[in-house]
């Protein structure tokens, strides 16, 4: 298919430096702080070894003064001080649901705001991390969805999401401490605020930061990037990136999932479907997740279940189910306990796992579907909301 626009919307992406202002190195990747290094007087021979050593102060040990880099001469630190910072996003608000699950609001550059949603389990904790403000999508189904797009996040905002809640976990290294395998972060869901692939090289940037070994060091198995389905980029998350791939999906016909996920109606089913079926990395150790919100009387009958289970034969799967989050003035409920778990009763009959996800955070809004920015809440009423919606 023929585009016409860049699919990455770099035009909506401001800078990370300022005019006059000294460059955050958070979100560089390696060869380009190697580069600004050199421009601000770094010996090119010295290049290599000084990023290595500012990298683990940034994203192994959580520094974010120069001064405290000690295996740096002072000389060298002060120039790095002088035109350098590290700088990561504002915490503006933090709430903890009786879930234990943490929610962040962070203001960025131009005083914008986004939300970042910590989920803590028996064997895991899970940050779900955005990558635009607002969203490009109106999925009707989603909160986000109805704040209009403000701009991308930057390398910088998005990766330090993680460093600002690794900061709230006390999850960095105490120096001259035994070294702590025990992980409070241990996976990142790229789930929460904006459409990933409409943001593909800053996200790609970010979780290449997050995976380098001799920092965060996430194995790329525990990263998970969540599409609406932007097939021209499926592919390039597989061979870029190399993360989990998971499909916001959450109809079986091509007239509900108009309604559902607007994206449809520019790469419909079958073409998302035909993407899938050849992504590069697809294989039964590391299956697609199909992630299906469970709306009453919209998607939810047995014939659904048959029909999902029919137009995803030959994929390795798992299909994620999702009790719909309400928020005020959606036009949407959820699903009856008894039909969620009907429904997915067909689809384990099937031969496919079919998780149904424990909604976690909905007293303080951090399910999901329920995020956006505080600034941004003022209420559509519901009329309008359906109006939208096309229903």
């Amino acid at each position: 298919m023929t585009v016409s626009t860049p699919i990455t919307q770099d035009v909506l992406t401001i800078p990370r430096k300022l005019p006059d202002g000294p460059m955050n190195l958070v979100g560089l990747t390696r060869a380009q702080m190697r580069d600004v290094l050199i421009e601000h007087g770094t010996p090119e021979k010295q290049a290599k070894m000084r990023v290595g050593q500012i990298w683990q102060w940034i994203y192994e040990k959580g520094v974010r003064d120069f001064a405290v880099m000690s295996n740096l001469a002072k000389t060298y630190r002060a120039e790095l001080a002088e035109h350098f910072v590290i700088e990561v996003p504002e915490v503006v608000s933090k709430q903890v649901s009786l879930d234990g699950t943490r929610k962040y609001l962070m203001r960025i550059a131009g005083g914008h705001e986004v939300e970042t949603v910590y989920i803590p389990e028996e064997d895991r904790g899970t940050l779900c991390i955005s990558s635009q403000v607002g969203c490009t999508l109106t999925c009707s189904f989603c909160h986000t969805g109805t704040q209009k797009l403000v701009r991308n996040l930057t390398t910088a905002e998005i990766i330090g999401q993680v460093l600002v809640a690794r900061d709230d976990l006390g999850e960095w290294p105490e120096p001259g401490a035994p070294k702590n395998e025990t992980r409070l972060l241990s996976n990142i869901v790229l789930m929460g605020m904006g459409e990933p692939l409409y943001n593909f090289d800053n996200v790609r940037d970010a979780m290449k930061i997050a995976m380098d070994p001799e920092g965060i060091s996430l194995s790329r198995r525990r990263i998970t990037l969540s599409t609406s389905g932007v097939v021209p980029e499926i592919a390039k998350t597989a061979q870029e990136i190399g993360c989990q791939l998971a499909i916001s999906f959450h109809a079986t016909t091509d007239e509900v999932r108009d309604k559902l996920v607007p994206i449809n109606k520019k790469w419909n089913i079958m073409e998302l479907l035909d993407a899938l079926r050849t992504y590069p990395k697809v294989s039964n150790s590391e299956r697609i997740t199909f992630e299906y919100v469970m709306l009453k009387d919209v998607n939810d009958t047995d014939a659904d279940a048959r029909r999902l289970v029919k137009l995803i034969k030959g994929i390795p799967a798992k299909i994620n189910l999702i009790p719909f989050n309400e928020w005020p003035g959606s036009p949407y409920e959820r699903s009856d306990w008894s039909r969620i778990e009907a429904f997915a009763d067909i689809i384990y009959k099937a031969g496919y796992a079919s998780p149904i996800r424990t909604p976690r955070g909905e007293d303080i809004m951090a399910a999901c579907g329920q995020l956006k920015s505080a600034t941004e809440r003022a209420r559509k009423s519901k009329k309008a909301i359906e109006a939208e919606a096309g229903l």
